[in-house]
Order: C-alpha cells, then structure tokens, then sequence
C-alpha cells in the first residue's frame, strides 16, 4: 500500500515513521496538495491529507486517472474534499472525527487570555524599552469574566473546563446540548449567551450551504459592548468583515483567530510583512487588538498521535474489512 502524505511537517516526519505499525510505503510531502503539484501522486495508491489541500472534483479526477482510490484526510474537517466528486469517482473518503481536545481548547483559552490580559501590547512596549503601565492594560481578574462557549463538544467542554478551573462563570449553546458539559457551564439560548459574555469562542463545525457566516453582524450587535471574540473553529462561519468593522468601532474590544477564509493562499507561507490581500492586510493593521494564528490549534504532540494513527488505522479497516466508521464516502 503506497500512501503520499501532504503538508507533512519536518518535525512530524519521525511521528509518520513511528506510528506506522502497518508498515505502509510512505511518500512524506512537505508541500500540500495544490493543483500544481497533484503529478507527485502518480504511482501511489492512497493520499493522505490535511486542512488547505485541495481535493476538488478536478484534482479527484486527476487523482482517479492516477488509479488513486482513498482519499484520506487526517483532519476532523474535510469540506477542502468534494465529496460528490469522489462519490463519483468510486473513491473511498474517511476522515479523523476527534483528536485530543485540549490542543484546540488551550490555544483558544490562550488568545483570550492574550487580549483580556492586553499581553501583547505590554511586551512589545517592554521590548521597544517602554515600560510604562497604561490604562489600556487594567482589566478585571478571571474570576470576574462570564465567558460563553458556543459549541459545547469535546473541545468546547475542554475550554469550558479550563475556565472553569479559573473561577470565571462559564456558560454555553448548542443546539444538542451536552450532558457532560453541565458540570461545567450552564446552558443559555444564544442570545442571552452573547449579552452577557466577555469573552465568546466559536466551536462550531462549518456545513457547507447550512450555516455559512451564520455568525454575522446580527450576532455581534447581541455582544456586550467591548466583549472579546475567539475563533478556534472555522473562518467560514463567520462574517470577518463585519467582525472587524466591529473591532473598528470599539464594539468588540478584541478578536482572535486560528483560521482566515482562503486561508490555503496564506498559511504556511512567508509573506514578509503585507500579504496584499485586502482582508487580511486589514486584519493585520488591527493588531494588537486583531490577533491571527496560523492554524495551530491542533498542532500538539497529542493531538498529532491521534490523527495519524487514527489515519492508519482507517486505511487498514478500508483494506482488512472493506469498511470503517470514519468514512464519509
């Protein structure tokens, strides 16, 4: 079984190498899958892909010409994977439905506590030799905040637990609300939710046609005025031009995110300072107040293990049994 692995990471290689207890032929590709490069497949019988690669229908096509058969992402999300193409194609799809929780939690709990805090303006006044205290970086102590989680699944639960461990008052919405979670927050509808959160972040899984920028300028007017926004989820439910308008108005006094719309053109690549798009050109000239990370909410040791091991052991439950819980098509 030959399998070409895209977006690997040099530092991910020996976790690839250590993990497969199949023992696969693997291709380790540091590059994603793009248009461009969809020749280095040839001579494979399976890809393995993650977030900002492109499987639409006219790479599965290639893909199927090539006799590539599954189509494997080691991602929780695959909407970068045109389902009905490789449906038609008779390609197998299977995906990753969890990793561990807390890598996604802590990096969400971790920007907030960035902007609550106002950390990055006082270490970069620090390292520019300004050691002045301003009034810019008073805020209340933890225990103080009512922090709202909307999406309350295995990472919501675990962000809700990190708060709650804070002492902050931790509520939550989800349109199937989790038994589990309400030892650790109370449920509210999502506009009592959004009027009395400081700090609100997104754990909602993007449906494509179903909740496309569903959290939008109606939402953030229900925010409490100079409230802090977190996205560790998918850039895709949200309205960032209105999250930013909002920024610029002072209505939100903070946003924070992992994941930018088209964020294939932009991460894992080094643009030296402007990237020349208009969105998020503007989202870097908000900064400190608009805070971007490259998609790393699941770029742990942990979280790693689990998605490459769950990966090859949907492809070894495709080969030995025909079948496996994790595929899509």
């Amino acid at each position: 079984m030959k399998i070409i692995c895209y977006g690997v990471r040099d530092n991910e290689i020996p976790y690839f190498n250590d993990l497969n207890t199949y023992n696969y032929d693997l291709t380790l590709c540091s590059e994603n899958l793009s248009h461009d490069n969809v020749e280095t497949a040839k001579g494979h019988d399976a890809v393995l892909l993650r977030a900002n690669n492109v499987a639409d229908k006219k790479n599965l096509d290639i893909l199927n010409s090539y006799g590539i058969k599954y189509v494997f992402t080691r991602t929780v999300g695959y909407s970068h994977i045109d389902l009905d193409a490789a449906k038609a194609n008779n390609q197998v799809v299977a995906y990753v439905p969890t990793y561990s929780p807390y890598a996604v939690a802590e990096l969400a709990f971790a920007l907030a506590l960035q902007l609550h805090r106002n950390l990055i303006t006082a270490m970069d006044n620090s390292q520019k030799g300004d050691f002045k205290v301003y009034p810019s970086m008073f805020a209340p102590q933890l225990s103080n905040l009512t922090v709202g989680i909307i999406g309350t699944g295995r990472i919501g639960l675990a962000e809700a637990k990190l708060w709650k461990a804070t002492g902050a008052k931790v509520i939550g919405f989800d349109i199937y609300e989790n038994e589990a979670a309400k030892e650790f927050l109370d449920y509210r509808t999502q506009e009592e939710l959004l009027a009395e959160s400081d700090i609100v972040s997104l754990h909602v899984p993007h449906i494509i046609g179903v909740n496309d920028k569903s959290f939008n300028s109606n939402c953030l007017s229900q925010m409490k005025d100079g409230a802090i926004l977190v996205n560790t989820a998918r850039a895709e439910i949200t309205d960032e031009e209105a999250i930013l308008k909002a920024i610029e108005s002072g209505k939100l006094r903070g946003f924070a995110t992992d994941v930018i719309s088209r964020e294939k053109e932009f991460f894992n690549r080094d643009f030296d300072g402007k990237t020349g798009d208009e969105l998020v050109d503007k989202m870097q000239a908000l900064y400190p107040r608009v805070i971007i990370t490259p998609h790393i909410g699941s770029y742990t040791a942990d979280a790693l293990t689990d998605m490459i091991s769950i990966s090859f052991n949907n492809f070894n439950d495709i080969l030995t049994k025909g079948e496996s819980p994790n595929r899509l098509a």
